[in-house]
């Protein structure tokens, strides 16, 4: 060859790959610079900890998985497993059992950080952990870019990124500090749609399909080894199987897709710690098993067989499923669904079982979550799925079949947003590439130059063309347009842009609103890590039991694990008891190392009537002055067994709240009934707030009659010298040390 032809050849293919590129060169920017604003955005909290000199995490569960982490880096990946390991700071006195735990978000973290720190990175396991989750949260905007281009090609993929990198409650839950199971969740999830609709595209081939199988396989074994959610997915897949079978749209690529990648995730996960084979006995599993049996009578069917050989082999396959799992579900070999699951099928169960409604995420979806979460976009995700109904493609037909069940769940229950964020995102780039198609297709025409009037036609089309291109995109701005509700700040920065909630010390507080840190739970916490013993005992409603145990290294009865429900039963007993009746209850446990009773509460200000510069402390719901409720109706589920133990007497009775007092017509404030002011709960919230008014005596009054608590000496007061102007409401902390020496001596009990 001579040095002209290879010259030649060289020079046409830098041609060639030039051309070829061009577009791919914008999409690749554009991919980019959507990843670096997801990656941005959900760095923003790191503001507030920069202050603090160290990043924490956010919320409460992810220090659970923190202490799983930190574990595995000291003793191994497995020991938490193998040894078990019992926490014994946590659910005392019995320890809380740490190998019942998934193992994906640990695992993945613990390996990742040893790898960081062979190569001589040196960093915090807990800011390392608090960063990995944005990374995480970057890292699904880039799967859903390859779904969605897939899908509707790049364009589509390219909305899609951009709608989940901004959708609030993903953001939410993969922004700093946020490190917790929806992170190997949403991978996984996404990862298994994307495997899994290529092994079922028939322009592939069947060995990349096998592979393609293989490899959603393993995305699922990794999500159901992380999140108690994988049952949607399994579910989800069966109920879309079944769809295709019911719809005529069989094919053995299907049988031999579920057959793989359910199979082989099964096989992985129940080999999984924790997981086990008790995993295939659940009762969301029985439509997996059922759906594969249809699918092979359809393909036994599929074959040319005679009418009767087909009913002979469908009665054969219906006498089976019930054979199977009539007799197992009768003898107790099928598992039931967790509580909280089923209040997930029938969000009306919910109101039976205050445990969990009492959780925020939890509770039912108000039009004000679903709509701060689809905003307009709402507009274009129904508009996505009549494009999808117009192509009823398998793979169409899964996004619908997504769609309307995750809608369903999200709605029963506000975490399952988190479910539905990439569906949507997907739905409405579909949606919004279906509607400027035609538009962009009679931009790009040119006019016909032989016909006049043809001409001015298609100028005036071309025209209203790209007008209609202007008012879609101003739509979609107004979904991040800068607002005054939120302090000028475009909507969805509001996801992100708030301090963690330990930097906030559980205070509604971001953006602009907020400029360094609220110190007060920090504050609590490096005090009981300095004072107090790690065996010391301190008794706190559950919410904080993580904080207390992990980051102030003290000994906890409940936390957010809720594994006895009985014991969140007596703390909120406890709590809602009067004095005598909360030490009965706590010398249950031993005396000599329950020691301590902690108080979170609130207080707002409110100018008084007269317009002097004086301020009433009135309860602004945010600490326990507004979840003492849900501990009465918790302790209230188990009357019976207090007044059975001799706890609860007919005098001190209660189920709910209304035994305290009710809500006045007149102030519209709760009014305490006597009762009610000699709760315990009652005494150290008063008594909190009246210390800090005594601080600024003349200045401001407590709302409530202030009774000061028998048995309960002030240990410590987290913010009591707070300046009341901050923040415009003042976090307490308190922790009292319990007097047993009196209370024995007032009952004549030996301790």
């Amino acid at each position: 060859m001579s040095k002209e032809q290879v010259a030649s050849g060289l020079k046409s293919f830098g041609k060639l790959q030039f051309k070829m590129n061009h577009s791919r060169i914008i999409a690749l920017s554009a991919l980019v610079l959507i990843l670096v604003i997801a990656f941005t955005l959900r760095t923003l909290p790191i503001r507030w900890e920069i202050p603090n000199g160290q990043i924490r995490l956010n919320e409460f569960d992810p220090y659970y998985q923190y202490s799983l982490t930190q574990h595995m880096v000291t003793n191994g990946l497995f020991s938490p497993y193998t040894e078990p390991w019992i926490n014994t700071q946590q659910w005392y006195p019995g320890g809380l059992d740490m190998s019942l735990s998934f193992p994906s978000l640990p695992m993945t973290a613990a390996i990742l950080y040893q790898i960081v720190s062979v190569f001589g990175v040196n960093i915090d396991l807990m800011a390392f952990c608090s960063m990995l989750a944005v990374v995480f949260g970057t890292f699904a905007c880039l799967l859903i870019y390859f779904i969605g281009k897939d899908i509707g090609g790049r364009a589509v993929g390219l909305f899609a990124a951009l709608f989940l990198a901004l959708a609030p409650s993903f953001l939410q839950r993969s922004s700093l500090g946020f490190f917790d199971s929806e992170l190997p969740g949403v991978i996984g999830l996404l990862l298994f749609m994307f495997l899994f609709l290529r092994s079922l595209d028939p322009n592939k081939s069947f060995r990349k399909s096998l592979l393609y199988s293989v490899g959603a396989a393993l995305a699922l074994s990794y999500f159901i080894s992380g999140w108690g959610a994988a049952y949607f997915v399994l579910d989800l897949t069966a109920l879309f199987a079944f769809v295709l079978i019911i719809l005529k749209r069989y094919t053995p690529r299907l049988l031999i897709s579920y057959s793989v990648t359910l199979g082989i995730a099964f096989l992985i996960a129940t080999k999984v710690p924790y997981v086990g084979l008790g995993y295939l006995t659940t009762g969301p599993i029985i439509p997996v098993a059922g759906v594969f049996i249809l699918l092979l009578v359809a393909e036994l069917l599929r074959h040319n067989v005679s009418v009767k050989t087909k009913l002979m082999i469908t009665v054969a396959a219906v006498v089976a499923l019930v054979a199977t799992f009539v007799p197992m579900w009768y003898l107790g070999y099928l598992g039931d669904i967790a509580g909280k699951f089923v209040t997930v099928l029938d969000p009306f169960v919910r109101a039976a079982a205050p445990l969990i409604e009492s959780v925020a995420e939890h509770r039912i979806s108000a039009w004000g979550n679903i709509y701060y979460e689809l905003g307009i976009g709402i507009v274009f995700f129904l508009t996505g799925l009549y494009f999808v109904l117009k192509n009823p493609s398998n793979r169409n037909i899964f996004l619908l079949v997504f769609s309307a069940t995750a809608l369903y769940f999200a709605a029963s229950m506000v975490r399952l947003l988190v479910i539905f964020a990439p569906i949507f995102a997907i739905m409405t780039a579909i949606g919004i590439m279906g509607l400027l198609k035609p538009f962009i297709s009679l931009l790009k025409e040119s006019p016909n130059p032989t016909i006049k009037m043809k001409r001015k036609l298609a100028r005036v089309s071309r025209e209203y063309s790209g007008l209609a291109v202007l008012l879609i995109f101003i739509i979609l701005m107004t979904n991040v347009a800068f607002s005054p509700q939120t302090g000028g700040l475009p909507r969805v920065y509001g996801s992100a842009y708030a301090p963690t909630s330990i930097s906030s010390s559980s205070l509604p507080l971001g953006g602009a609103s907020l400029n360094e840190p609220v110190p007060q739970w920090i504050n609590m916490l490096d005090y009981t890590k300095t004072n107090l013993q790690s065996t010391d005992v301190v008794v706190a409603w559950w919410d904080y039991g993580y904080w207390l145990s992990i980051l102030g290294n003290v000994t906890t009865l409940a936390d957010n694990a809720t594994v006895n429900s009985t014991q969140i039963e007596n703390v909120g007993f406890t709590f809602m008891g009067t004095e005598e009746q909360a030490l009965k209850m706590l010398s249950t446990y031993d005396q000599s190392r329950t020691k301590y009773i902690l108080v979170f509460t609130v207080a707002g200000l409110a100018q008084t009537s007269s317009g002097a510069s004086t301020y009433v402390a009135v309860p602004a719901n945010l600490g326990d002055e507004g979840k003492w409720m849900w501990m009465a109706r918790i302790s209230g589920q188990a009357k019976d067994r207090f007044f059975n133990s001799s706890f609860m007497d007919a005098d001190h009775a209660w189920t709910d709240e209304y035994a305290f007092g009710n809500y006045s017509s007149t102030t519209n404030q709760w009014e305490w009934n006597t009762q009610g002011k000699n709760s315990t709960i009652y005494k150290l919230l008063t008594y909190t707030v009246k210390q800090y008014c005594d601080n600024f005596s003349g200045i401001i009054t407590p709302y409530y009659e202030t009774v000061e608590p028998t048995y309960f000496k002030t240990k410590y007061i987290a913010g009591v010298d707070e300046n009341f102007n901050r923040f415009g409401a003042i976090p307490l902390v308190a922790l009292y040390e319990i007097d047993w020496e009196a209370y024995n001596n007032a009952t004549r009990t030996n301790p």
